[in-house]
């Protein structure tokens, strides 16, 4: 029986062994078969498989996200389901930009509020120079 260790696997993916285990709970790898002393014995591509689930959150993606991105079971086992990669990337591009654009709104008004010298936001409020958007909701 060949395989790798929970430890050498953690150690090769960076993670801990614990993660391991929560990620089999999760469904994120398969439970592996146990050697004799009853270790467990993950086959080689379960290495990949954890980088690409690392990878998906890396990009943003839950792990509940990766889970269907990288699904446990192999290519020729899983049926192909949901969006095709391309368009759960397209997506999530947009939701980062979205936030990368509401994040240059607020560093604007940060920078524009130390430019205008505001100590208190509650005295600058009262400010006709006040910078920083006191809108409701």
């Amino acid at each position: 029986m060949t395989g790798l260790r929970s430890g050498e696997l953690a150690r090769a993916a960076g993670v801990g062994q614990q993660t391991l285990r929560y990620y089999e709970r999760r469904g994120l790898l398969a439970e592996p078969p146990r050697t004799a002393g009853g270790h467990r014995l993950y086959p080689p591509e379960e290495l990949t498989r954890l980088r690409a689930i690392k990878a998906a959150q890396r990009l943003g993606f839950s792990l509940g996200e990766a889970a269907e991105l990288v699904p446990a079971a192999p290519p020729r086992r899983r049926q192909r389901a949901g969006k095709p990669l391309a368009d759960r990337l397209t997506t999530r591009l947009a939701e980062v930009e979205s936030a990368i654009a509401e994040l240059q709104v607020v560093a604007a008004a940060l920078r524009a509020t130390l430019e205008a010298g505001c100590t208190d936001l509650t005295e600058c409020a009262g400010q006709p120079r006040c910078p920083v958007p006191f809108q409701p909701g």
